[in-house]
């Protein structure tokens, strides 16, 4: 049997294929029903396009990173198997030096491991609302940039511009048009140029709100979430196309926990100890649960200023509030919102502000 015909044996029997992406060059390791890697590939894009095209049936094992959505997509296409694992998953398992071959290996241990949760393989459409995202946040950005920089070059002819986005554009107009201070002309026009430069920021933002709310208007799981408290189309829509099917996590307590909104755990034998949030996950989508929590407590506080009702989410939140602080009391607030909405939508019911837990029945 010569060379030749023992590798296409060999390349055969692969049933699983790990692939280290990169931008140029792609690192294949194929390997068989038992793990071991039976052929090794090291392909440039163009090769790599089409490598997969006539091959039976892979299961195929990628990192969830960057470009890994759409080739998963098209390797599904061709009738494979594929899965994303998390990057920071798959790192334990890469033995000695960090190369492109090592990380391959180490993508075909990781995948043996049934306790890493695989990425789901997001749609385009997803993609593309999550794109509107990242830019919405690069306009708001850009935009807090120069309303800083207005504020401290005002500050320097002693021209303070009060709290609020909405307040620098007129105060500085009018110390633009006061002829009594200090500013001089070349700096009024390079302001008044900036000033431009804000507008056009904050519309791009706009415009981009406009198409998120019609993706939710499309979107009936973004409708169900707007329901709760704390969650408005910004939050909506980036988890709608972030987590996409809620049915992946077993429990509410797993979907909070993988947004990093559970406390970190420090045990040892019999003693337990919990510490502050884990912090893990997605950093976006847990910072706007938190922020509409905080807007939901600002809610509830004015609402009991007002002799206003209540509700019983509202009631346990500012009595939070009260024994461990704002802070602690929004973070607890988006815990639980984030746990309800994925009660919500594994039962496919609407969020009820009044819901009564099993664990909270029993203790009353």
């Amino acid at each position: 049997m010569n060379a030749t015909t023992k590798s296409t044996r060999t390349a055969a029997s692969a049933v699983m294929l790990a692939i280290d992406l990169a931008k140029d060059v792609y690192e294949l390791a194929f390997a068989d029903a038992a793990g071991q890697i039976v052929e090794r590939k090291r392909l440039k894009r163009g090769p790599f396009a089409k490598c997969l095209e006539n091959r039976t049936a892979l299961r195929i094992v990628m990192e969830a990173c960057g470009s890994a959505h759409a080739w998963a997509r098209r390797f599904a296409r061709l009738g494979h198997d594929v899965t994303l694992l998390p990057a920071q998953h798959v790192r334990p398992y890469v033995r000695r030096n960090k190369t492109d071959r090592a990380d391959a290996a180490g993508l075909l241990e990781a995948a043996r491991c049934g306790d890493i949760r695989p990425v789901p393989v997001k749609t385009p459409e997803q993609q593309g609302t999550q794109g509107l995202h990242r830019i919405r946040e690069h306009h708001k950005a850009q935009r807090t940039a120069a309303i800083n920089t207005v504020r401290g070059l005002l500050r320097e002819f002693g021209i303070a511009i009060p709290g609020g986005a909405d307040k620098v554009r007129p105060a500085t107009l009018a110390a633009l048009e006061d002829g009594d201070n200090d500013i001089p002309m070349a700096l009024r026009h390079a302001l008044a140029a900036l000033l431009d430069q804000i507008t056009d920021q904050a519309e791009a933002m706009d415009a981009i709100e406009i198409q998120l709310a019609d993706f939710a208007r499309r979107d009936t799981r973004c409708q169900r979430l707007m329901a709760a408290s704390g969650v408005g189309l910004i939050t909506a829509t980036a988890m709608s196309a972030g987590i996409g099917d809620f049915a992946r996590f077993p429990s509410g307590r797993h979907f909070a926990s993988a947004l990093g909104l559970t406390p970190r755990e420090y045990s040892s034998g019999g003693t337990r100890k919990l510490g502050r949030i884990t912090k893990q996950g997605d950093v976006y989508l847990r910072t706007l649960l938190i922020h509409g929590a905080r807007s939901a407590l600002v809610v509830a506080a004015t609402a009991k200023k007002r002799d206003q009702p209540l509700d019983r989410t509202q009631q346990w939140a500012l009595a939070l509030a009260e024994r461990k602080g704002h802070n602690k009391a929004a973070v607890a607030l988006a815990n639980k919102v984030a746990r309800r909405l994925w009660a919500a939508e594994h039962h496919g019911t609407s969020f009820d502000p009044e819901h009564v837990s099993r664990r909270e029945a029993c203790a009353a």
